[in-house]
């Protein structure tokens, strides 16, 4: 595994094995990196929710979650992931390879989640802190009004409720 990653993540880590096991996709054989996944999902969730409490006192439990989620959702992560390049070294098998699916938001999502793991367990909860701040810090400094932009779906949906007390139902008319 190449220690440019390291570089470009500002993180040098002790248990190399673990960066290995992060990198390494399921495709590629049973050391892979969903264990990983699973704990630093929680992890990056949890931590940017704090960081969002603590940028934006004021605001309610709803905006901040719908705000949390629209920043750690797959495309969010993927763009992360790109950003430090995590494509370029991951360890998938060769169905995977053929299919780049080293480009694929999901496969980059999922190994982002396992590298946050991976920096857990390799250098405890400041060390993880302390790079999910720096990753979410352009993110995060967006101006508020930009951060809390609704969707239009959900605009229409806030104000079907307040005028109508009721969720609107949704129905496919054509594909």
């Amino acid at each position: 595994m190449s220690g440019e990653l390291e570089k470009r993540i500002a993180f040098q880590f002790t248990d190399r094995s673990l960066l290995e096991r992060a990198l390494t996709h399921r495709s590629a054989g049973p050391n892979n990196n969903e264990r990983l996944e699973f704990l630093g999902d929680s992890l990056v969730n949890m931590l940017v929710a704090e960081a969002l409490y603590r940028r934006f006192p004021e605001e309610n439990e709803g905006a901040l979650s719908r705000l949390r989620a629209s920043l750690v959702c797959e495309a969010g992560l993927a763009e992360l992931a790109r950003n430090i390049q995590l494509g370029d070294e991951l360890l998938l098998g060769a169905g995977e390879r053929k299919n780049r699916g080293n480009r694929r938001d999901s496969i980059l999502s999922d190994a982002y989640e396992a590298l946050i793991g991976a920096i857990f367990l390799d250098g405890g909860f400041d060390a993880v802190r302390a790079f999910v701040n720096r990753q979410f810090r352009g993110k995060l400094a967006r101006p508020a009004a930009q951060l809390f932009a609704k969707d239009a779906k959900s605009r229409l949906q806030e104000m079907m409720q307040k005028r109508f007390h009721e969720v609107p139902r949704y129905e496919m008319k054509h594909i």
